[in-house]
C-alpha cells in the first residue's frame, strides 16, 4: 500500500526532555502508526503527487506545527504549517487528564481507573477530529491515524 507512512522523525530539539511517560506514548505512538496508518496526499494546484509510502517529519517552529513530507527515498514532497491554536485547549485537557491517569493507576481501583482512561480516550478523540479537521486538504488520514499523530502533537508540546 502507498497511502502510508514508512518513517516518522520527531525534531524536539529545544524542546525541554520529556519525562519517562511522555518518551513512552512517543514510542508506542511512532510503533503503532508505522505498523498501521493511512496517509494519503490530495493533488494540489493541478500538479501530480509522487506516491507514498512518505517520510514524516514533525516539529514546531516558530509557534506551528511543521508537516515535512518526503518520498520513502527522502526526496522532498512538500511541507505545510498548522496553527497550534486549535490544539491548545484540547493538548491541555489531555496532559491533565494524562496525569490523573498516570496517578489513578499507582493507588486506585480498577473501577475508578477505568472511568480516568474513559475520559482520556474522549480527549484524545477530539484532539484527533481537531487534526482531522485542520489537515483538511493537505493531507487524507483516517481516525487511527489521526490519534496516533495527535499523541505526536501532544509530545512536542511537552516543552
Amino acid at each position: 500500500m502507498t497511502d502510508r507512512l514508512c518513517a516518522i522523525d520527531i525534531d524536539d530539539s529545544g524542546l525541554a526532555p520529556p519525562t519517562p511517560e511522555i518518551e513512552q506514548e512517543r514510542r508506542v505512538a511512532i510503533f503503532d502508526l508505522l505498523e498501521e496508518n493511512c496517509f494519503a496526499l490530495p493533488p494540489r494546484d493541478g500538479r501530480p503527487i509522487p506516491p507514498g509510502p512518505y517520510r514524516l517529519g514533525l516539529a514546531i517552529r516558530e509557534g506551528r506545527l511543521v508537516f515535512d513530507i518526503a518520498t520513502e527515498a527522502a526526496e522532498k514532497v512538500g511541507e505545510f504549517h498548522l496553527s497550534l491554536g486549535p490544539f491548545r485547549q484540547v493538548v491541555k485537557d489531555y496532559f491533565q487528564i494524562c496525569e490523573s491517569y498516570f496517578e489513578a493507576v499507582k493507588r486506585l481501583p480498577p473501577s475508578q481507573i477505568e472511568a480516568i482512561d474513559m475520559a482520556r480516550r474522549g480527549i484524545h478523540d477530539e484532539g484527533a477530529r481537531v487534526l482531522m479537521e485542520r489537515l483538511e486538504g493537505k493531507a487524507l488520514v483516517d481516525r487511527a491515524t489521526a490519534r496516533r499523530l495527535f499523541t505526536l502533537i501532544c509530545v512536542l508540546h511537552w516543552g
